[in-house]
């Protein structure tokens, strides 16, 4: 993944003494720590709803309810 712009960044991470890097560098990693809470919230949800599908389609299920609207 040899974008431009990522070789652009490289190049200019040279700069920075080495307490920047240090800097930056826990910057990032908070960054793709926070990134990859958001995407398995969303996985966690995207399987709850997967699974509340399922629970409702299920005859079993859909016949319990039935039963229990007429009670």
């Amino acid at each position: 993944m040899n974008s431009p712009h990522l070789i652009k960044i490289e190049h200019d991470l040279r700069a920075l003494s080495l307490e920047e890097l240090e800097w930056l560098l826990e910057r990032i990693e908070k960054q793709v720590q926070e990134r990859k809470q958001i995407s398995n919230k969303f996985t966690y949800v995207k399987y709850t709803n997967e699974q509340l599908v399922t629970i409702a389609n299920d005859l079993d299920i859909k016949t319990e309810i039935t039963s229990i609207n007429h009670e």
